[in-house]
């Protein structure tokens, strides 16, 4: 039977590379690719199957900044799977990007300049707004909308015989500072994008707590930083390229410089062929290039604990519940 892998943002950026790898590694998998843009999957599908012809590969249309989108999603992937096998949470939004100028130049003249180029810590503010579902769009996109996807498919998850993965794309970026249980959403900061990863990896963590006995792990990685179209909203394409001799430069310094897609893949494509009971859920494994260009994979102890990971997930479990009846509501009234 074949291996079932579905990817969230899987039309473009590190989601699309990754399915390529995946495909090189092995070409009888069954990708599923989970995509708000339909022409563009169907483009990305006639692709892979023209270089892949023995692999299968399908389409479900979900928008993770939309809970209906989200709903209608998993009620297909149910009707048409019995299992998923890994589950890549890739999918992820970087609104409006604002490059803080003043933060640059002082990074730029102390002792934390490679730190800050690697993982953009201070650097960038973001502009979030409010979604149709009430939420904050980046938590929304980057957390909340994937949260409610593993809740619905449970039972395509856990079957404790044959274990299943869940893959999640985070940063080096997710800051615990960044970070405020009295605002998870962080509507009242300037960094959402740091503070929905740091999210993520407290819920990796809560789920490998109430899942690993069903069969259920859960991992985050960091691609790096990469040239993207994420990136390019940070700074104009012609800017990179005046800029990349220094970012070649830095790649002897820090590893956290993989530029392409293809090399920011290389711990998605490694966690592929782990066992997951092997992997330590407290660790972030990190995608990782020599100044010299090869590809590696390293990790990082996370910056959490277990028991502010699973507070965390009561908050969410307690948001779920309240959209749900919101919903029901709704739903009676019409």
């Amino acid at each position: 039977m074949r291996k079932v892998v579905l990817i969230t943002g899987a039309s473009s950026g590190v989601g699309l590379a990754l399915c390529r790898r995946l495909l090189e590694e092995d070409d009888a998998l069954h990708l599923c690719l989970a995509c708000r843009n339909m022409s563009k999957a169907e483009a990305v599908r006639t692709s892979l199957l023209a270089s892949h012809p023995a692999a299968e590969v399908s389409i479900v249309q979900v928008d993770v900044s939309s809970l209906p989108s989200v709903f209608q999603a998993t009620k297909e992937l149910k009707q048409r799977f019995q299992r998923l096998d890994y589950v890549y949470l890739n999918a992820g939004i970087m609104p409006n990007p604002q490059l803080n100028i003043k933060a640059l130049f002082r990074g730029l003249f102390s002792r934390k300049v490679i730190h800050m180029f690697s993982t953009a810590e201070g650097l960038l503010t973001q502009n979030d707004k409010i979604t149709p579902d009430g939420l904050q769009e980046v938590f929304e996109t980057n957390v909340f909308g994937h949260f409610i996807l593993i809740q619905e498919l449970e039972s395509l998850l856990c079957h404790s015989e044959s274990p299943s993965q869940l893959i999640w794309t985070s940063s080096r970026n997710a800051k615990k500072s960044n970070f405020s249980f009295e605002d998870v959403q962080h509507s009242k900061g300037q960094e959402p994008y740091s503070s929905s990863k740091y999210a993520i990896d407290l819920l990796s963590v809560a789920l490998n707590r109430h899942f690993n006995h069903q069969g259920l792990y859960s991992s985050v990685v960091c691609p790096g930083t990469m040239l993207t179209n994420l990136t390019y909203g940070i700074l104009p394409p012609f800017v990179w390229m005046l800029i990349m001799p220094i970012i070649w430069l830095l790649r002897f310094f820090a590893n956290a410089f993989t530029l392409t897609p293809h090399n920011g893949t290389e711990a998605l494509v490694w966690l592929f062929h782990q066992k997951p009971e092997s992997l330590n859920p407290l660790v972030k494994y990190l995608s990782a290039t020599t100044g010299f260009g090869s590809n590696y994979v390293t990790s990082k102890k996370m910056d959490l604990d277990e028991d502010t990971a699973e507070k965390f997930y009561q908050k969410l479990l307690k948001l779920e519940k309240e959209i749900r009846v919101t919903i029901q509501k709704t739903n009676n009234q019409n």
